[in-house]
């Protein structure tokens, strides 16, 4: 991509509305569009990150036998009243609407009720157990007070999976290899060294659940951790949770605000049995299933990375991350030698297919870093008179800010 062309433009200002650090430096940077409160469209670049991130999520799904699927976001209220979701009073985040045939329809928040009834028709037998099934999808949640950015919105994304299995140790062996999936999601997205699984409510299906939360200033939840020990309770649990279990005393916790990126539920039959999900085991007995959630959000996730990994400058993202692995930049102003070596060397490396963005404007050398900076690719490789006299390309390091000179063979290769 040649910045020249890209559509969208950085800003030194972010919305004054705008209180958050991932949401100002994504709007800054030309990643997101602020709608409305709690509603972002995603610009050429974050379309670019949160699809690697939404590659990152389906290759460690796909990895532990997830297979993919894409449900719908409209929702019958008839399946939903069948488990008594659809009461307002019970879920209190619906968005619904009228149909003009008659009728009301509602917009996704989650989809353990329509997963279980499309399983209903295909599932018979043990044999057809267990089953893992996942999809990324917007989901719709009446907040009613949307803040915190791209974290916290009324419109988001949503990676949700659904297990289905023939027996609790069946389950749970399913459970503790998504949760090791999702370490290594959170890894690959550069923030796992501060993601810790937390015990958290199980509700009425099992003693405790799981999230997955990122300690960071901006987070609206709390838990306390032991960092050694790698061991966290969300503070929701603390006095529930019989803290021998896990090896710590409450002297030995500290108090963390943090992100929930991610999060595990083991469902038991709740829904197996409400909605006719039953299998015939190898003695002929009809069994309900037993079902498991699971899911992560890419956008909150996206916003968890520019919390925690940026500086005074902007943006700094990982590797498989970021929208693109280099960032060319050329400075010779109208030296046209200088100008015609970073076109061939923008050629050759797209050619080598390294994903480039080429800034290849019309703007001084200090406008062009600043928003090399702000946007935050990894690598930035500087074109200017002085390299093309020295036979050399500066390479410069977006996290450390390391400065190297390589030869244009060695970038290359």
């Amino acid at each position: 991509m040649r910045q020249s062309q890209l559509f969208t433009k950085t800003r030194k200002e972010a919305p004054k509305d705008e209180v958050s650090k991932n949401a100002q430096l994504l709007i800054r940077a030309g990643y997101i569009h602020k709608e409305m409160a709690g509603v972002y469209s995603y610009l050429p670049l974050g379309l670019r990150v949160i699809n690697n991130i939404n590659t990152i999520i389906r290759e460690e799904m796909n990895a532990i036998g997830g297979q993919e699927v894409f449900m719908s976001a409209l929702q019958d209220p008839e399946l939903w009243k069948t488990t008594d979701r659809w009461n307002d009073d019970v879920v209190d985040v619906w968005f619904k609407s009228k149909l003009k045939a008659g009728g009301e329809i509602g917009f996704a928040w989650t989809h353990e009720e329509m997963i279980t009834r499309i399983v209903s028709q295909y599932l018979r037998s043990y044999k057809d157990l267990p089953l893992f099934t996942y999809h990324i999808q917007n989901k719709f949640r009446n907040e009613m007070r949307a803040k915190s950015g791209i974290m916290r919105t009324r419109e988001f994304l949503m990676k949700d999976l659904y297990s289905f299995s023939r027996t609790e140790e069946e389950h749970e062996k399913f459970y503790n290899e998504c949760a090791e999936a999702y370490m290594r999601i959170f890894n690959r997205l550069g923030i796992g060294d501060k993601t810790y699984k937390t015990f958290a409510s199980g509700g009425a299906f099992t003693k405790f659940s799981h999230e997955f939360q990122t300690l960071a200033d901006a987070g609206e939840d709390i838990v306390y951790v032991n960092e050694e020990k790698n061991i966290a309770v969300n503070e929701e649990v603390l006095e529930e949770a019989d803290l021998s279990e896990f090896g710590v005393t409450r002297d030995e916790l500290e108090k963390q605000k943090s992100i929930e990126v991610g999060n595990i539920f083991s469902l038991g039959t709740k829904f197996s049995e409400a909605l006719g999900l039953n299998y015939v085991n190898e003695e002929g007995e009809e069994k309900p299933v037993i079902m498991g959630s699971y899911g992560i959000g890419p956008a909150r996730s996206m916003g968890t990375v520019v919390e925690l990994l940026s500086d005074e400058k902007g943006i700094v993202w990982p590797e498989e991350v970021a929208p693109f692995k280099i960032h060319l930049v050329e400075i010779g102003g109208d030296d046209e030698k200088v100008r015609a070596y970073a076109d061939d060397l923008y050629k050759k490396l797209t050619t080598a297919n390294t994903e480039v963005l080429y800034d290849d404007r019309d703007a001084r050398a200090g406008e062009k870093f600043a928003d090399s900076d702000l946007i935050g690719i990894p690598t930035r490789i500087v074109i200017s008179k002085k390299t093309l006299e020295s036979g050399m390309i500066e390479r410069v390091n977006r996290k450390t800010g390391m400065v190297d000179m390589v030869s244009e063979k060695d970038l290359l290769s």
